[in-house]
C-alpha cells in the first residue's frame, strides 16, 4: 500500500514539476477552449543565434523568409488543404532559402560534401516516410513524404532513396545547387579550428526547418528538414530523420524538433513529448518543456521544439540563446520570432 501511494504522489507531482520549469523559458499560446479551426508553426533551427552576431539586413531577411513559408502553409490550410500539403509548401520556402540549414542551404560535410536528411509524419494514421544522405535531391520533405505514400517502407537513404525519387518524379539537381559561400567559409572555420585542436564552434552543430500542422478535418501532422551537422564525416545521420526523435505526430500531439541530433535521438525527444501528454495528462507545454529544458538540459543537449495539439495549442520551448520560429492562426496574421526576449 505504501508503494502505491508513493506512485500516486509522483504521478500527481509530475504536472506541477513540469509546470515549474516553465519559468525557465517557453514560449506558448494560449490555451484553446475549443478547437482551432486549423493553424501551423515552424521553427528554422536553433542555437547561437543574438542581435550582437546579427545585422538588421540579415535579420530582415530571416523574418521575411520564415513570414513566407507561414504564409504559403497557411494558404495551403484556408483553401481546406491537408496538414501534411501545408507542411510541404512551408517547407519548401525555407528548403529553397540559402538563410538555412536544408535543401539549397545545406552545411558542407567533412569531404566537402551536403548530405540531406528530412522525414515527415500523418497522426491521424500514423504513417511516416524519411531519407537520410540524399545529395541530389532539391526538396528532401517531398521525397520523405512519397517514401510513406508510395513504398512500404519508413526510411530510404543514398542512393537508393534517390532512385526511387527519380522513378517518381522527384526533382533532381546537381550538387553544385547546394553550394553557397556562407556555408563553405563555415567549413573552413570548422576544420580550422580541428586542425588546432580546439573545439568546433558551438553553431556548427545545429540547423533544422521543420513545421507541425492542424488542418480543418482535425489532422495533425509534422515534417522535418536539414542539412546535418557542419563537417560531418562517416556518414552521420542526425535526429530529423529518425521518427520519435526529430519528427512524431499522433492524433492528439505533433512535434518537430532542431538542435543537437545525438542527444535528441538518445532521448526520443518528439515521441517523448507526446507520450508525456497522454499518458501522464501533462499539457502540452508541461510536456515540451520538461523534455527540452529539464531532460536535455541535464545531460547537455542544446536545442529546441515546436508542437501542437489536436486543439490547436502550441508551444517552442528552446534552450538555446535563440531560435528562428512562428506561427500563423486561422486569421492569416504571421508572427515571428528569433531571440529569447521577443
Amino acid at each position: 500500500m505504501r508503494r502505491m501511494t508513493r506512485f500516486f504522489t509522483l504521478f500527481l507531482a509530475a504536472p506541477l514539476l513540469a509546470a515549474a520549469d516553465a519559468s525557465v523559458y517557453a514560449q506558448a499560446a494560449p490555451a484553446s477552449p475549443a478547437r482551432a479551426p486549423f493553424a501551423l508553426v515552424l521553427h528554422g533551427g536553433a542555437g547561437t543565434i543574438s542581435r550582437a552576431t546579427m545585422t538588421p539586413e540579415l535579420e530582415k531577411e530571416y523574418r521575411a523568409a520564415l513570414t513566407q513559408a507561414l504564409v504559403a502553409g497557411h494558404q495551403v490550410l484556408a483553401g481546406g488543404g491537408s496538414s501534411l500539403d501545408a507542411i510541404e509548401a512551408a517547407i519548401h520556402i525555407m528548403e529553397d532559402s540559402p538563410l538555412f540549414n536544408a535543401g539549397k542551404g545545406a552545411v558542407f560535410t567533412s569531404a566537402g560534401k551536403n548530405e540531406l536528411d528530412a522525414s515527415i509524419m500523418d497522426g491521424s494514421t500514423l504513417h511516416a516516410g524519411s531519407v537520410a544522405g540524399v545529395m541530389h535531391v532539391r526538396h528532401p520533405i517531398s521525397l520523405a513524404r512519397l517514401v510513406m505514400e508510395k513504398s512500404p517502407h519508413v526510411m530510404m537513404v543514398g542512393s537508393g532513396a534517390e532512385a526511387f525519387g527519380q522513378q517518381n518524379g522527384v526533382e533532381l539537381v546537381p550538387e553544385s545547387y547546394f553550394f553557397t559561400q556562407r556555408r563553405w567559409d563555415d567549413l573552413q572555420r570548422v576544420q580550422a579550428a580541428e586542425k588546432k585542436g580546439d573545439d568546433a564552434p558551438r553553431d556548427a552543430k545545429f540547423g533544422t526547418v521543420g513545421v507541425v500542422a492542424l488542418d480543418r478535418a482535425g489532422r495533425l501532422a509534422a515534417g522535418t528538414s536539414t542539412g546535418g551537422m557542419t563537417n560531418k564525416r562517416w556518414g552521420r545521420v542526425g535526429d530529423a530523420p529518425i521518427i520519435g526523435a526529430g519528427t512524431y505526430a499522433n492524433a492528439r500531439c505533433a512535434v518537430s524538433g532542431t538542435g543537437h541530433g545525438e542527444f535528441f535521438i538518445r532521448n526520443n525527444v518528439a515521441s517523448d513529448i507526446c507520450a508525456r501528454a497522454e499518458y501522464l495528462r501533462e499539457t502540452l507545454e508541461q510536456a515540451a518543456t520538461h523534455v527540452v529544458m529539464d531532460k536535455l538540459v541535464r545531460q547537455g543537449g542544446e536545442g529546441g521544439v515546436i508542437a501542437m495539439d489536436d486543439r490547436g495549442n502550441w508551444t517552442m520551448p528552446f534552450n538555446s540563446s535563440g531560435m528562428y520560429r512562428g506561427h500563423i492562426g486561422e486569421d492569416g496574421k504571421p508572427q515571428v520570432w528569433i531571440y529569447r526576449d521577443e
